[in-house]
């Protein structure tokens, strides 16, 4: 089976609510949806992430990436893998996400060629897998206690918060938080790099004192000093890892010295399926669970919620919330009952792609 063909589509879509970063500005959602055919019959389908330029990340893709899996057998993934990794020293230095719909497509090429769900072909370790919600930066500290108590009602097993860099703010919504949902709800905190040490250590001991499941990325992941000091310093898990190119490599230091204790790794941004399974495996000789960070938007998070069901140290299934906002480009939605997530059994994804839409979003057929 060789792929014989790839169509890349930068894509935008333009949500009806505002939403933004953790800069303010507001932004509309940048996406590739891409299809590729091989000469055995099977076509596979999937996003890929885009950043704030689909127009641009879709020109590296057909420039750089393209030439290069044409005429490619994706039963040969795994040399792919390697062989992407030298092409890419070669003054072409592609971001991991950028890499990853490929690696995702020779996947489910072979998923769909052996008629199995995508989480069954890698390796099944459950069916359904605990679902939180995660925060967009809210602007105030009592939405973050509004928006953990509906989702605990809702039977969700935990609410993770994105705080601003205002110190003051994020320590009152975390307070809030607590006091909306009780002693035992699972919390978990991720200012994303807001603060210095000083200032995490004392944050982390705040979380402590509320019975935080975990902080993440408290500082940059490269800080593997300061990283390692604070995860010494305080009994709260210190979670990172996410940003950290070419996984599992990027990660492994954090992970041997312990600067981290638990990984993060997902589909998109550690560069595909085969990167976010090698950093999980590599977590799992350690002793340390990897958990799955936001994909974002829902196709890519179909794709991390079939390695979450293929990886045993792996707890939750994460979604960005309100998540009917991330929830496109699907035909069917995510089965969510019970709080948690259900896998869809048809070959491949199990979902299709929702073509309509994305034709509608599409700004460039590559």
């Amino acid at each position: 089976m060789k792929f014989t063909n790839i169509e890349i589509r930068a894509c935008r879509h333009e949500p009806d609510q505002a939403y933004s970063l953790k800069d303010g500005k507001p932004i509309d959602f940048e996406f590739l949806a891409m299809k590729f055919d091989t000469d055995a019959g099977i076509s596979v389908e999937t996003f890929g992430f885009a950043g704030r330029s689909a127009l641009a990340m879709g020109a590296v893709s057909a420039e750089l990436l393209r030439p290069f899996f044409i005429g490619r057998d994706p039963d040969y993934r795994e040399k792919h893998w390697h062989d992407y990794r030298r092409f890419n020293r070669a003054w072409n230095f592609t971001p991991a996400y950028a890499y990853a719909p490929y690696d995702i497509a020779c996947h489910l090429a072979q998923a769909q060629a052996a008629e199995l769900p995508l989480y069954k072909h890698l390796g099944a370790v459950r069916d359904a897998v605990p679902i939180y919600g995660s925060s967009l930066t809210l602007p105030t500290a009592q939405a973050y206690a509004d928006e953990a108590k509906a989702l605990q009602a809702r039977g969700w097993a935990a609410y993770k918060l994105h705080p601003p860099a205002d110190i003051d703010i994020a320590f009152e919504a975390h307070r809030l938080c607590r006091e909306a949902v009780g002693p035992e709800f699972r919390l978990m905190s991720d200012p994303v790099n807001n603060f210095n040490f000083q200032q995490n250590l004392h944050f982390g001991k705040m979380l402590e004192e509320l019975n935080y499941y975990w902080l993440e990325e408290p500082m940059f992941d490269e800080c593997h000093g300061s990283m390692r000091e604070l995860t010494r310093a305080l009994r709260i898990p210190i979670v990172g890892g996410e940003t950290a190119e070419n996984h599992p490599a990027g990660v492994a230091e954090l992970v041997a010295s312990r600067a981290v204790d638990i990984v993060r790794g997902d589909a998109s941004w550690s560069g595909g399926i085969t990167g976010l399974m090698k950093t999980a495996h590599l977590a799992e000789a350690h002793g340390m669970n990897c958990e799955i960070h936001t994909a974002i938007y829902h196709p890519l998070e179909l794709v991390n919620l079939h390695c979450a069901a293929a990886i045993r140290n792996n707890e939750f299934f994460e979604v960005l919330v309100p998540e009917e906002l991330f929830a496109i480009g699907l035909k069917d939605p995510i089965d969510v009952r019970d709080g948690h997530t259900h896998l869809p059994q048809g070959p491949g994804l199990g979902i299709a792609l929702d073509w309509d839409f994305i034709d509608n979003a599409t700004l460039k057929v590559l």
